[in-house]
């Protein structure tokens, strides 16, 4: 049988993922070529104190900023067949992430699959018609070297797994050309320094938002934590202020804010999170329509229904990364080594628009409706039920709940707790 040959798009933490999984069914698979664009592998995870474009002009990818650390303990955040070092505190610096991740490329002998300095520029679909036989789709990649230099190939398979986390959203709101101090989204933010002693509106109080609100306060700043959910109850610095959402920047530079109060700032960042952006795929000649926030209809969240042989890793939100990338790499796999059969295009597609629309009628915003959250989990079940492959202890769930509890009452405080895991169902405080 002739080995099946897999494109991987990006050698972030979905692309590693895939190019492990199709380096071990040897039978199946012939060795994936990964396309990287930048010079080392990590996507989001490899830090990069530049902002704005590469040397070479491309736009700088990682949104990393330099003193985070993980949100998710390492023991809910690893590749359920590969822990982190124990060692290790739960909650880690992103430095210790892009550690962990060359860890797992040399461990699976991924380095020498990943072409660096290569952008994939085009991606396009080849049906080959047989008499008699089904129609099968080929994939032709085009991609380009550091020089320019481009190349053609044949693929059986894509795996787009570009990420979500390079390309700001920022919401428009008028007369921000009026604003006399400096705007930025957080995906150009690196440090909290420059700030020391200003006053910045920070515009979503989501994750990134609470998070370099917090450290902006720690080197003095005055923070308004502008948002449109409920206020936060729990304990904050008291440089934070919270306050109703932006409406527009006035013609003297103050922004004016739902309520109707206005306020002078030195910075406005956007913490308002990222489109989806797929320049080298021709979203109509797919089926697909790609929005700000949405990328529909995929089947299981991955796959165009009129082209299966296309996978998208790791495109939902407010999941447990790692380990569903480890999930839906698997389910994908086991697509197109046969061992799971999929419905009609028609009817995958029918399962994709009742699904969001069921969401639309239980009040879920249209940008909303690639959030998983509590969905996540009977979602990897169903994949590896489906696919035969073995479900996620029970232990990521119920830690990753705890956690999220955790940061809610204490979002300050929680990274100083360390897990550990006590087996597949249990796991318990270290001191």
């Amino acid at each position: 049988m002739l080995l099946q040959r897999v494109a991987v798009v990006g050698a972030g933490a979905a692309g590693l993922c895939a190019a492990r999984h199709i380096l071990s069914r040897v039978n199946s698979f012939a060795p994936p070529v990964v396309f990287e664009l930048t010079d080392n592998i990590g996507g989001t995870w490899c830090y990069d104190e530049r902002v704005g474009t590469y040397d070479n002009g491309r736009p700088v990818h990682s949104s990393m900023y330099r003193d985070l650390r993980t949100n998710l303990p390492k023991e809910v955040m690893m590749f359920p067949d590969f822990p982190f070092d124990p060692q290790l505190s739960s909650f880690l610096p992103h430095q210790e992430v892009q550690r962990y991740l060359e860890k797992y490329c040399h461990e699976h002998h991924i380095w020498p699959h990943v072409r660096f300095n290569t952008a994939v520029e085009n991606v396009r679909p080849v049906v080959l018609s047989a008499e008699g036989e089904k129609d099968r789709t080929t994939w032709e990649v085009t991609s380009s070297d550091s020089s320019g230099r481009q190349k053609t190939e044949m693929f059986d398979s894509v795996f787009v797994c570009s990420g979500h986390y390079s390309e700001p959203h920022i919401p428009h709101i008028p007369g921000t050309e009026h604003f006399k101090g400096r705007v930025l989204h957080s995906h150009a933010y690196r440090c909290a320094e420059p700030f020391s002693g200003q006053v910045v509106v920070v515009l979503g109080a989501k994750a990134s938002g609470l998070d370099i609100s917090i450290e902006l306060a720690k080197v003095g700043a005055q923070v308004t934590l502008s948002h449109a959910g409920p206020l936060l109850t729990c304990p904050l610095p008291a440089e934070i202020q919270q306050c109703s959402p932006a409406v527009a920047v006035e013609e003297d530079g103050r922004i004016l804010f739902q309520d109707g109060s206005v306020a002078a700032a030195d910075a406005l960042m956007f913490c308002t999170g990222y489109n989806f952006r797929y320049p080298f795929l021709d979203a109509a000649q797919l089926g697909l329509q790609v929005q700000d926030h949405l990328v529909s209809p995929l089947y299981h969240y991955m796959m165009p229904p009129a082209f299966p042989s296309l996978f998208f890793i790791g495109i939902c939100k407010i999941i447990c990364p790692f380990p569903n990338f480890h999930c839906q790499v698997q389910f994908a796999l086991a697509v197109l080594d046969g061992s799971v059969a999929l419905p009609s295009p028609a009817r995958m597609e029918e399962e994709v628009r009742s699904e969001l629309r069921e969401k639309v009628e239980r009040g879920v915003q249209r940008r909303h409706l690639l959030i998983l959250e509590q969905q996540q989990w009977e979602y990897c079940r169903t994949l590896a039920r489906t696919a035969g492959f073995t479900p996620l202890p029970p232990v990521v769930r119920s830690l990753y709940e705890e956690v999220w509890r955790q940061r809610r009452v204490h979002p300050e405080n929680y990274r100083r707790l360390n897990y550990r895991l006590v087996g597949d169902a249990r796991w318990e405080l270290v001191d």
